[in-house]
């Protein structure tokens, strides 16, 4: 083998091996915090019946498969289950309005199709994996308030800020930033931030998916008017909206736990 093709070769494999690594990053721990809070507030029955879908997947790691097959354009079709964004702001009348009329491919009704897909006996076991790994997903993704924001910026990605000298937008900051700067891993976050009460965790998955989108949309809101395009976020941003943000990873756990007992026990 010649020179020139054995790099080639190693360059190859690299790329391979690198590609992956890079989507894994990409807000990978607030998915994996939710999946291990959910995992202990599930029913024995629907745990095995998770365990059959998953086999020796956990939820924690399962919740970041929607992210990580973005590289594969035969799933294109699922880009726009992970969000929902408004052209304006809403009242809770108005949002419940807007959804019990949205026909639109997007979270709020992707939600609605896969629970119901899941409730189905006849469902292939093929149909159950990709469905389980997207309701998994979809119900973190809208508890983080800038999947349910902004229609004219995408979510806060055309938001452009710094966070330190690092530049970067509101939407990332959300998605990662701020839980990465907390130097926990995601079993340790999980475990550090999961502190319920019975009364507040049966609170929490009573509400209706409205309910939640409401809440990360007027959270989205404060977000937006707190700060302008070009701001540097630092200390002091973390210092303020860590507790909002330990807030929304439980509360996100906390219900898919409902939404998968409900389905499966």
């Amino acid at each position: 083998m010649s020179m020139i093709k054995f790099i080639k070769q190693l360059l190859f494999i690299f790329l391979i091996s690198y590609l992956p690594l890079q989507s894994m990053a990409w807000g990978a721990q607030g998915h994996r915090i939710c999946g291990q809070i959910a995992s202990t507030y599930l029913t024995p029955k629907a745990r095995k019946a998770i365990e059959a879908i998953l086999g020796n997947e956990s939820i924690a790691m399962a919740s970041n498969w929607a992210d990580f097959i973005k590289s594969d354009p035969d799933y294109n079709y699922l880009s726009s289950w992970h969000y929902i964004d408004f052209d304006k702001v809403l009242t809770y009348p108005e949002m419940i309005g807007y959804l019990n009329q949205d026909n639109n491919v997007d979270a709020y009704t992707k939600l609605q199709f896969l629970i119901g897909e899941l409730k189905r006996n006849n469902l292939s076991k093929e149909n159950k994996l990709l469905d389980l790994r997207m309701l998994i997903h979809i119900v973190e993704d809208v508890h983080q308030p800038m999947h349910v924001a902004h229609a004219d910026d995408k979510g806060g990605n055309d938001f452009k800020v710094n966070w330190f000298s690092t530049p970067t937008n509101l939407h990332s900051v959300w998605d990662s930033q701020l839980i990465d700067f907390q130097q926990l891993s995601y079993t340790e976050y999980a475990a550090a931030i999961n502190h319920t009460t019975q009364s507040e965790r049966a609170a929490w998955q009573k509400d209706p998916i409205s309910k939640w989108l409401f809440e990360s949309n007027q959270m989205a809101e404060k977000l937006y008017t707190e700060i302008k395009p070009g701001d540097t976020l630092n200390y002091k941003y973390n210092f303020n909206h860590v507790d909002q943000l330990n807030q929304r990873l439980l509360m996100a756990g906390v219900r898919l736990a409902g939404v998968l007992n409900a389905i499966f026990g």
